[in-house]
C-alpha cells in the first residue's frame, strides 16, 4: 500500500449528497491502527449559559464538510496525501450531567492519545475542551494552549457551579492540564462586568490578546508569537466559532459583535504552522440560529485548516 490508509470518498465516483454524513466523507472507522487523525463529535450543550443548541454542532459541521476538497491553496498542501484520517463517530455523553459527560468524553479520547492518534473534536459547547485536555494531558503532560475565542472562559463559576463553558480554562489551570507560560488566548472582545474581568487571564498567568490587539498584530506576527509561546512541546488548539463576528457566524450561543470576518479568522488559524498540536477542536456551533448554514461551512473549513496544520507539522 502507498499513501495513507484512510482517505475521503472520491466525489467523482459518488455524489456528495450520497452516503452517511461523516466529516469530509471520511470512512467511519473506530480503530487506531494506521490512523493519524480521528475526527470525533461531542454532541452536548448542557454547560451553556445563554442559548443552547451546540449539541447539534457536530452533525451540522459534518454535513457542511461534504463540500471540502483535499487541497488547501492557502497552505499549499493536499492533506490526504500526508494523513490517514477517519471519522471516529461521537463520544458518549450524559445529557443533564456535565460532570459525568466530561468523564465519559475524557475516557473515550484517552486511548486515541495513547495510540498516537490526534483527535480533532467537533463540539458541542466549550466545556468539552476540559475533557479533551484531561485526555491529552494524561498522556502528554501539561500542554501549551492556543485559544481563539471572543471570551477568555476563565470565570470561577456560574450560578454557584464550577463546570460551565465559561469556566473551562480556570479548571484546566487548577487541574494542571495546561502550562500557563506556554498558553496564548486571542480574540477576546465584548462587554464585561468590570475591568477586573479583562485582567483575569493575565492574573492567572495566561498571555491574552484582545481582538483589537490581535487585529493590529496581524496573522503572520500572531503565528510567530504562538510558536514562541508554545515552544516545541505538545500543545492544544481550540477554536470557538464565536471568535468570528456574528455577521459571518451567527449560529452560536453567545455571539459578540465587532470581530474578524471569515477570511480573517481562517488566516489566523492558517498562521499556526509548526506547532506540535496533539489535540484540536472547533466548538460552539449552534446551527438552529443560522438557517443558511454559513456558520457550519466556516467551521468545516476551519477544521480542514487544522488538519493541514497537523500534516505540516509532521512533514516539517
Amino acid at each position: 500500500m502507498t499513501g495513507p490508509r484512510y482517505r475521503p470518498a472520491d466525489s467523482d465516483d459518488a455524489p456528495r449528497y450520497s452516503g452517511p454524513r461523516t466529516f469530509m466523507r471520511l470512512p467511519y472507522v473506530q480503530t487506531t491502527e494506521e490512523v493519524d487523525v480521528a475526527v470525533v463529535g461531542i454532541p452536548t450543550d448542557d454547560a451553556v449559559s445563554y442559548r443552547s443548541g451546540a449539541r447539534f454542532g457536530p452533525e451540522a459541521i459534518r454535513s457542511a464538510s461534504i463540500l471540502l476538497r483535499p487541497y488547501s491553496p492557502a497552505l499549499k498542501l493536499d492533506v490526504t496525501e500526508h494523513l490517514s484520517i477517519v471519522d471516529h463517530g461521537d463520544a458518549p455523553t450524559a445529557p443533564g450531567d456535565v460532570v459525568e459527560t466530561l468523564k465519559r468524553v475524557a475516557s473515550y479520547l484517552r486511548p486515541l492519545h495513547e495510540a498516537g492518534v490526534v483527535p480533532l473534536c467537533l463540539g458541542g459547547d466549550h466545556s468539552v475542551t476540559l475533557a479533551e485536555l484531561r485526555a491529552a494531558a494524561a498522556v502528554h503532560g501539561p500542554l501549551g494552549l492556543v485559544h481563539l475565542d471572543a471570551h477568555a472562559d476563565v470565570w470561577d463559576s456560574y450560578y454557584g457551579l464550577r463546570y460551565f463553558h465559561g469556566t473551562v480554562f480556570r479548571r484546566a489551570l487548577e487541574e494542571g492540564l495546561i502550562d500557563p507560560a506556554r498558553s496564548l488566548q486571542a480574540g477576546m472582545r465584548g462587554t464585561l462586568y468590570g475591568a477586573e474581568d479583562e485582567a483575569e487571564p493575565e492574573r492567572l498567568g495566561l498571555r491574552c490578546l484582545p481582538w483589537r490587539e490581535l487585529r493590529a498584530l496581524g496573522p503572520d506576527a500572531f503565528g510567530e508569537l504562538a510558536r514562541r509561546v508554545t515552544g516545541e512541546q505538545p500543545a492544544f488548539l481550540t477554536f470557538d466559532i464565536d471568535f468570528v463576528d456574528p455577521a459571518f457566524a451567527p449560529g452560536t450561543g453567545t455571539p459578540e459583535v465587532g470581530g474578524p470576518n471569515s477570511a480573517e479568522a481562517l488566516a489566523y488559524l492558517e498562521a499556526l504552522t509548526g506547532i506540535a498540536f496533539v489535540g484540536l477542536d472547533c466548538v460552539e456551533v449552534a446551527p438552529a440560529y443560522d438557517p443558511a448554514g454559513i456558520t457550519a461551512w466556516l467551521a468545516a473549513n476551519a477544521c480542514h485548516s487544522m488538519l493541514c496544520l497537523i500534516a505540516l507539522a509532521r512533514t516539517a
